[in-house]
């Protein structure tokens, strides 16, 4: 493999290429990274490799000439060459991508700076853009080096083990299980006895659940792309009864104050289908308690009429699932009751955050609002779902965040609360399995 590295600042590569694996890989002749100053291919005395952007703005662009002329020497018309740009707003690199990347016989790989570079590099000369993750960095140089490292794994004889990159974290989707070393015990800690008995097949097993295990307690997005057989499935179900992350998240379903379709304010019905539905994802995904906001006395009797009967009655008997779901509803007159019953459980108030179909500024994204949830503070959350249309004004005003919409690919923006409600809490609570 080799790997050709524009760059204003060459003397990066010094230190990262010159020891460990790479080095050796250098040496076998397995790899060759080389890498090339863009200011070598500039036409001026100063070397200048940038400029003003077209239409004003602040900072500087790479300029096409410089860079062109690079690739332009350096691609190889006799091997299968790629060229890669880094830049933030590529592809997110990945332990799949870097095993595409190994099946290629040259990798040109731009640095970028500055502002970025002249449009008309991506149009002209780059293949795939990539990022190694949300973050700024003043320079793709630090990309760069992590691309050639992971890239390299993935090639034959560069790691003295053959196995090694199988053996590897994301190896199958998943993290690495548990290893250990001499000696035996230190500090009352010891190894696994499994790792122990020389019984490898009991040894294999051991490995495959930590790893499940490991994955699904700090990783559990990747369970959604790992490969995965039915005895894996059994070992994340026995983890969701023992193991599960701890989070408090509460959702009210609020009947009033809501808007009619002439934006009044107004008190919804009950609807028997909404409960039972959002009730079922509920429990599904978690959720501690689902409170119905009715202040209507009539229509409190009927909900009251309707838990009992699933709950209490000859529903509880007829339908055990349905019974379970259901009892996690509550009803509540207002929705200040539900504030006070959460901070009286909880022992603070609750984060709301409120949903509605129709955008606003400054509202929050579903991984955003995840991290708050699934973060180490563990605060309580209430979520608000509207019915009618929507939640009035005052409840929107007095809100900790405000939620994203629901959206497709289309402008269609007329969910049912139901679907609603178990689109958002997959996005919140998903363990992708």
């Amino acid at each position: 493999m080799r790997y050709d590295i524009l760059t204003i600042f060459p003397e990066f590569f010094e230190s990262p290429f010159s020891f460990g694996i790479l080095k050796k890989a250098q040496e076998k002749g397995l790899l060759d990274i080389q890498t090339h100053d863009i200011r070598e291919h500039t036409e001026d005395k100063h070397k200048t490799v940038d400029d003003t952007p077209y239409g004003g703005g602040g900072g500087m662009l790479m300029k096409i000439a410089p860079l062109a002329s690079a690739i332009e020497d350096i691609k190889s018309t006799s091997r299968k060459s790629l060229v890669v740009l880094t830049t933030p707003d590529g592809e997110k690199f990945s332990d799949k991508m870097a095993r595409e990347l190994a099946e290629y016989e040259q990798i040109i790989i731009i640095c970028g700076r500055y502002e970025g570079v002249d449009e008309r590099i991506r149009e002209l000369y780059v293949d795939r853009e990539i990022s190694i993750g949300d973050y700024v960095l003043s320079g793709g140089e630090n990309a760069a080096s992590v691309i050639v490292e992971s890239v390299s794994r993935f090639i034959p004889g560069v790691l003295g083990n053959a196995l090694s990159p199988e053996n590897d974290s994301f190896n199958q989707g998943l993290l690495e299980h548990p290893q250990y070393t001499r000696p035996e015990e230190f500090k009352e800690s010891k190894v696994p006895d499994v790792l122990l008995s020389g019984n490898h097949g009991e040894i294999d097993e051991w490995r495959r659940k930590e790893s499940i295990k490991r994955t699904f307690k700090k990783r559990p997005d990747m369970l959604d792309n790992a490969i995965l057989k039915n005895e894996d499935i059994e070992v994340i179900k026995k983890l969701k009864e023992t193991d599960s992350p701890t989070f408090k998240l509460y959702i009210a379903l609020i009947h009033y104050p809501v808007y009619n379709n002439r934006f009044k304010i107004i008190t919804t019905a009950f609807t028997n289908l909404d409960v039972h539905d959002i009730a079922r994802s509920a429990v599904t995904y978690g959720v501690k308690s689902f409170y119905l906001v009715q202040p209507n006395l009539e229509q409190q009797k009927l909900v009251n009429r309707v838990l009992k009967h699933w709950t209490e009655g000859e529903g509880a008997s007829f339908n055990k699932s349905r019974s379970e779901a259901l009892n996690l509803v509550a009803l509540r007159n207002t929705l200040e009751d539900v504030a006070l019953e959460i901070e009286e459980i909880e022992g603070e108030k609750p984060v709301t955050i409120v949903t509605d179909a129709r955008s606003a500024d400054n509202m929050i994204g579903f991984e955003g609002l995840r991290e708050l949830i699934f973060s180490e503070e563990q605060k309580p959350y209430l979520l608000l779902l509207g019915t009618g249309w929507g939640l009035a004004q005052e409840i929107m005003e007095r809100a900790d965040y405000r939620l994203k919409p629901v959206s497709g690919y289309t402008n269609y923006n007329h969910l049912s609360v139901r679907s609603a409600a178990a689109i958002i809490l997959d996005r919140l609570l998903s363990c992708k399995i």
